[in-house]
């Protein structure tokens, strides 16, 4: 073989590896994909993940499957999503309590938040509420909640979902701008806080507006405040933080999609456009409403920013506040 002949075909193979690459992208997905939860069947992460999965595989034209891997406050699951290949085939939920205060205050997570992943898109957003057992003294409004919290510093506690979640953290922010004294509760879930709050055994909660919802529709808590945009339909007589002088309290949990670091900018358009193509469907967008939660669905970017914020604000909680996991 000539040197002329040996060049041209080292050309062509080069050339038909790169068409063969661009391809491959181009065709994606070929196979199904594995959309893993961080947390057991049946909570908010794990209906939002299921109400996306199907319809997201038909747009895509392979199957989704969700796969619920519990645990550590869901950092086991998150721990998964990170150590895949960055191929789009393995992709996770992601939640606050897992990127943002769960990180911020356990120096011993096995991954970093911020670089360990590919944010690919916030598909939810969920109001968080203080919702009070009606016989506490402060119940009437949000005024006489802070003025009530003020007057006994120290005296009155409030329950969780469990140290380190969203809801703790949320609480302590709070606690930290407001120089209110209030001791922490912590729970294994949001339900049996939620039993302790309606019993009395516990004054207050803090917690994701799904779970608290139908007890304060049935009048077994009163809701004192929410974290959300605005005024919420369900809820139209409380007031939001920002309302009531407290706009870096307004922050809400979120569920989103993303995957382990370093994966394909095209492949993340694709499946970004497609979660977006999904939650125009007004039968997804109600489920996922009927949730409590909020329709986001916006960009990569935004959302790696979203994550990034979250992450910074906890941080700074975890110092002032000097919370540990103990």
């Amino acid at each position: 073989m000539n040197r002329r002949m040996y060049v041209g075909l080292t050309l062509a193979l080069a050339t038909a590896g790169f068409s063969t690459a661009v391809m491959a992208e181009a065709n994606y997905p070929t196979k199904p994909i594995k959309l893993l939860v961080p947390f057991a069947a049946g909570g908010t992460t794990d209906i939002i993940a299921r109400v996306i999965a199907d319809p997201l595989g038909k747009e895509l034209g392979q199957s989704v499957i969700v796969d619920n891997k519990g645990g550590g406050g869901g950092v086991i699951g998150a721990q998964e999503t990170a150590r895949q290949k960055p191929d789009g085939y393995n992709l996770g939920i992601s939640t606050l309590s897992t990127m943002a205060t769960n990180p911020a205050i356990n120096p011993k997570t096995p991954y970093n938040p911020l670089t360990d992943f590919t944010p690919i898109i916030n598909i939810a957003a969920t109001p968080n509420v203080i919702a009070v057992n009606p016989k506490f003294a402060g119940s009437a409004n949000y005024k006489a909640f802070e003025a009530e919290l003020k007057a006994n510093p120290g005296k009155y506690s409030y329950g969780s979902s469990g140290t380190g979640g969203i809801q703790h953290m949320l609480m302590e922010l709070y606690k930290s701008l407001t120089g209110i004294q209030m001791t922490h509760v912590p729970y294994r879930g949001a339900g049996p806080a939620l039993n302790d709050a309606v019993a009395g055994q516990i004054p207050m909660i803090l917690d994701n507006l799904p779970s608290a919802l139908p007890f304060i529709k049935d009048n077994r808590l009163k809701a004192i405040a929410v974290a959300a945009p605005q005024r919420l339909a369900v809820l139209p007589d409380v007031p939001t933080f920002k309302e009531v002088g407290l706009p870096q309290v307004n922050r809400m949990a979120s569920y989103g999609i993303l995957g382990p670091k370093g994966m394909d900018k095209a492949t993340v358009d694709k499946i970004n456009a497609a979660v977006k193509k999904v939650l125009q469907d007004p039968a997804v967008k109600k489920r996922i409403e009927d949730t409590g939660s909020l329709v986001v669905g916006n960009s990569p970017a935004e959302f790696a920013k979203e994550l990034k914020d979250e992450y910074e604000t906890y941080k700074q909680v975890v110092a002032k506040q000097k919370l540990t996991l103990d």
